[in-house]
């Protein structure tokens, strides 16, 4: 058994870790996409399942990364060998913390383009940019926004240089200390917008929208969304969530600690729902509008309303602060990388890193306009960048590392470092060794489009059966019988 690394940076509490995290997770996936989705497959059944597979797949998994930052103490790549190596194992497995690590650059290479919206509808709603009859109208609106690269330049150019500035100042200094005023505020503003809702006149519609769990309403490609978005939610795979685990301090709960962050990521993501559907329903809008729903539906619901101008505010302020502390996330294991393995001071490496992030990130940009028609297999270079991270860089990523825990290494390893009972403990295997996978896998077949999706209502009989056969394989070999028995 190796020494465990020394700790170089750590939170200054327990509190501050679970901030940083959730704001990793809580970002434009839970204000922008989960709305969406929720309105496009279903409503409450979508909810449902999506907290079902938070469960089975994204708690596990989480509990999983921050394990191996903690027991590794140092970015993705690092931590990956040095657990691994601690079991006896090769350098080959830390492939996997390199992919973890450039699959979040990637990520925020696309990532501060979409951020940018958000800081430039910001400024559109101060100065009276955000006006139209129609929700054609917006969408000209939104189209014209990304038309001008100078425009979308400048607006990405700005989320990048505020990322570099707080990741620049340290764990402590820089991250923690944003991330204690950025997630409370965002908070706030989410509940100011509830409290709002409820004189819209069309919470109660949104409640029944959200919390009926009808799930015969639930299409099989619904399904297979909520396990998706129940993944990616949480920021896993990406670096980020790994990165944050190994400043966490030795004393502290991971169990305790990643619930939390679930849960919290949970609350902003369905406080988000009832913020922004009211809405919608009081104006007559389709709360299925896809994509646009923010960024076309939701400003001219505003328009429509009393203190409309001021409700625009204030909710783009809280989308920028959401797409803000994901950003700082992202970027993290790169620099906490060039940092600790390269001896490149902290500033220097946020910087460094920061101007190759605005080089990529501008390719990304001029995929809206001078560049829309450079592409590759039918994709310009923006969606490339989607696609590559979302479906094939983090399944495999999650994968990796869950193959690695489950099957390779000691067993002592994850069990002393998540400090669970037996039975607890097991549990957690169990659900690393087959649950999660299982999870990922059909993810990953689906987002690769190799899985017909006309199985109707016999897809939840068959996962059912999966995960029944595997338990009872597991609960009947010799391996889980040692677990119990210590």
């Amino acid at each position: 058994m190796t020494t465990r690394e020394k700790p170089h940076n750590l939170w200054m509490s327990r509190w501050g870790f679970i901030l940083a995290a959730t704001g990793s997770a809580v970002g434009l996936g839970n204000i922008w996409k989960f709305p969406y989705m929720t309105g496009e497959y279903g409503g409450g059944a979508f909810v449902l399942v999506y907290l079902l597979c938070i469960l089975a797949i994204g708690i596990p998994i989480m509990m999983l990364e921050i394990g191996f930052g903690r027991r590794g103490r140092g970015s993705p790549i690092d931590a990956i060998r040095r657990v691994a190596r601690e079991s006896g194992h090769g350098r080959g497995w830390a492939l996997i913390g390199w992919m973890a690590m450039l699959c979040g650059f990637m990520i925020l290479s696309f990532y501060v383009v979409v951020a940018g919206w958000s800081v430039s509808y910001l400024w559109k709603a101060i100065t009276g940019g955000l006006s139209a009859d129609s929700v054609e109208g917006m969408a000209a609106i939104f189209a014209a926004n990304n038309a001008n690269p100078w425009n979308l330049g400048v607006w990405s150019t700005l989320v990048t240089l505020a990322t570099m500035l707080i990741v620049g100042k340290g764990v402590q200094e820089g991250i923690e200390k944003s991330v204690r005023w950025m997630m409370p505020g965002m908070v706030l503003i989410l509940a100011l917008m509830i409290f709002y809702a409820i004189f819209s006149g069309g919470f109660g519609q949104a409640l029944r929208f959200l919390f009926t769990f009808e799930l015969g309403k639930l299409s099989s490609e619904g399904l297979l969304a909520a396990m998706g978005q129940a993944f990616f939610t949480l920021s896993l795979a990406s670096g980020a969530i790994l990165t944050y685990g190994s400043y966490l301090p030795d004393g502290q709960s991971i169990a305790r600690t990643t619930f939390t962050v679930a849960v919290f990521d949970t609350l902003v993501a369905l406080m988000a729902g009832l913020a922004i559907f009211p809405i919608i329903f009081a104006s007559g809008m389709d709360p299925a509008s896809g994509p646009g729903l923010i960024f076309m539906s939701l400003p001219l619901a505003f328009q429509q309303m009393p203190l409309g101008t001021l409700l625009a505010i204030i909710f783009f302020v809280m989308l920028t602060l959401a797409a803000l502390t994901s950003a700082i996330s992202m970027i993290e294991a790169t620099v906490a990388w060039l940092n600790e393995s390269k001896g490149i001071s902290r500033a220097k490496a946020a910087w460094a890193t920061g101007i190759v992030l605005w080089l990529v990130s501008s390719l990304a940009m001029l995929s809206f306009n001078v560049g829309a028609e450079w592409t590759l297999g039918g994709k310009n270079f923006f969606n490339w960048l989607d696609y590559l991270t979302s479906r094939w860089m983090m399944p495999l990523g999650g994968l990796g590392m869950a193959l690695l825990a489950g099957f390779f290494l000691r067993n002592e390893v994850f069990r002393s470092e998540l400090g669970m009972g037996r039975v607890p403990y097991a549990l957690w295997l169990f659900m690393i060794r087959y649950v999660s996978p299982l999870g990922i896998v059909l993810i990953f077949i689906d987002a690769l489009g190799l899985m017909a999706l006309d199985m109707g209502r016999q897809w939840p009989w068959l996962l059912a059966v999966l995960v029944a056969i595997t338990l009872i394989g597991e609960l009947l070999s010799p391996r889980l019988k040692r677990q119990l028995a210590g």
